[in-house]
């Protein structure tokens, strides 16, 4: 295991929501769990007007965030806590002079020993990533002569490849690569990192894990929830932007990749890399017609309640024509995967919250009990994301009584039955990583490069093609009616339910 130095977290953006409802919240769990090192201490800054303990008694003692778990706990030990965090005002812009910033940081690292390690956290828009950058390296707070420094930015990276080359050059003129983490939270979730162990340290999956053995491969990531407050951001992205370049491709290169030579992080990052530009692009319009759909959903009554329609939502355009559903269907060229498919699919307004991997594996070329009732009925090996996480195998048991009858049966496992783990958040795994400086479940520079490379065409012909279409559904259902059309042969999406081992076929919606 890793060694967690002495260390100061300093966090931009400090007043904001990501910090009270994920960020405290995630350290508050690291302390009660003796993650964090012996000498460590936050420093928020904003530009909101707060004193230490006006900050202390915003983001701990007055959080609803951290309700559940101060109820009960010891005074002493949510005052040792809460007396980590600090709180620097930086004025009315983010633009401005650093020399108190930095006065304060030397003086709360020469109090609490941190050894002048930092990590600098932007939870702040992207287009304030290079000014906070260049005012940290104009008073020397990036150099790593004295400690070592690492900052972590947010999503979204980029609007398409050509902002995020921009970006990634801006963040390079002040930081070396290894110094930066770029951060997704999917990946920080148990159940995506247990895609790597599920495939390399089992004999009963590695080898079927090619085109001899998998028929396609479907990942769904449906929210019930619409776009809430977020519709003037949303408006601008869209589901293809916001879910699908980011989350969704992470997990893809991770189904994907080839075998790493070690656990390390660069090896890792290597292979993923590989398998996102082994992706086939997209460019001519029929091929971008025939294997993309994007639909938006509509008004409709769901579970007794009015829910609106995406353009009757605050913030977005009465006209948009912004996807809130999207599903891909794409191969990859490489030995491994030649002509298997995968569909990737992302939207809002679904009748349930779920993300899960489905490994659809061949029928037996030899079907002796084709005519028993087990014909289309694809062994499968279910990957749950959340909620309800674990994996589930389908597989063909034969129904007692006589003649051969066969019928499905499920082999499971849930990380809730894991009664004496603890099961880290996305957001504490990742900051804790980032403090080890362990860069495994971060992405590098040319992997966010890669993921728009495929993304950016797909987005343009959505622009401006001819034949493109948006498809409406009504919210509470899955997706637009010609969404199974993408499906090669008589295979249509599964569409699960809130648990993991619910059978398809019909909808939950609560």
């Amino acid at each position: 295991m890793n060694k967690t130095e002495n260390q100061m977290l300093v966090i931009f953006g400090a007043s904001g929501d990501l910090t009270a409802r994920k960020l405290i919240p995630a350290i508050f769990n690291l302390y009660k769990g003796k993650h964090l090192p012996k000498n460590f201490v936050v420093l928020g800054i904003s530009r909101s007007n707060l004193s230490d303990e006006d900050f202390r008694q915003r983001v701990v003692y007055d959080s609803q965030y951290l309700k559940d778990e101060l109820n009960g706990a010891n005074d002493a030990f949510v005052k040792g806590f809460a007396d980590m965090l600090y709180y620097e005002d930086l004025g009315d812009n983010y633009d401005t002079d650093y020399s108190g910033l930095r006065a304060r940081i030397e003086k709360l690292s020469s109090a609490h020993g941190t050894g002048s390690n930092m990590i600098y956290y932007l939870s702040t828009p992207p287009n304030l990533y290079e000014i906070i950058a260049k005012n940290l390296s104009d008073q020397d707070l990036t150099r790593e002569e004295n400690g070592w420094k690492r900052i972590i930015v947010e999503k979204p990276f980029g609007y398409s490849l050509e902002t995020a080359k921009e970006l990634n050059d801006a963040l390079h003129k002040y930081f070396e690569e290894p110094q930066i983490y770029r951060i997704d939270h999917y990946l920080g979730k148990e159940t995506v990192q247990n895609l790597l162990v599920t495939r390399f340290a089992n004999s009963i999956f590695e080898p079927l894990w090619n085109r001899n053995y998998i028929h396609h491969v479907e990942i769904t990531n449906a929210e019930s929830v619409g776009v809430e407050k977020r519709g003037g951001y949303y408006d601008k992205s869209g589901a293809l932007r916001d879910m699908f370049q980011n989350h969704l491709l992470q997990i893809v290169s991770l189904v994907v990749m080839e075998p790493p030579i070690g656990p390390n992080a660069e090896e890792i990052r290597n292979e993923k890399v590989k398998a996102l530009k082994s992706i086939r692009i997209m460019r001519d319009e029929e091929t971008l017609y025939k294997n993309t759909i994007r639909g938006q959903y509509l008004a409709a009554d769901v579970n007794g309640e009015q829910v609106k329609g995406y353009r009757e939502e605050d913030g977005v355009d009465p006209e948009s024509t912004t996807e809130t559903y999207a599903a891909i269907k794409f191969f990859v060229d490489n030995w491994r995967w030649a002509d298997v498919p995968f569909y990737v699919r992302t939207a809002k307004r679904m009748p349930t919250k779920v993300t899960e991997v489905v490994i659809h594996f061949k029928t037996p070329h030899h079907q002796i009990f084709k005519d028993a009732g087990f014909a289309n009925k694809d062994n499968k090996l279910i990957i749950r994301v959340q909620p309800d996480e674990g994996m589930l195998m389908k597989f063909g048991v034969k129904v007692p009584g006589q003649g051969f009858k066969v019928e499905r049966a499920n082999l499971d496992f849930y990380y809730s039955s894991l009664t004496d783990t603890h099961v880290m958040t996305a957001y504490e795994r990742l900051l804790l990583d980032a403090m080890q400086g362990d860069a495994t479940l971060y992405a590098r520079a040319d992997e966010v490069e890669a993921a728009w490379e495929f993304v950016d065409p797909i987005l343009d012909y959505w622009a401006n093609g001819k034949e493109v279409r948006t498809y409406g559904y009504s919210a509470g259902m899955w997706g637009p009616q010609n969404a199974d059309d993408l499906i090669e042969g008589l295979y249509m999406w599964r569409n699960p339910g809130k648990n993991l081992a619910d059978d398809p076929g019909f909808c939950v919606i609560n």
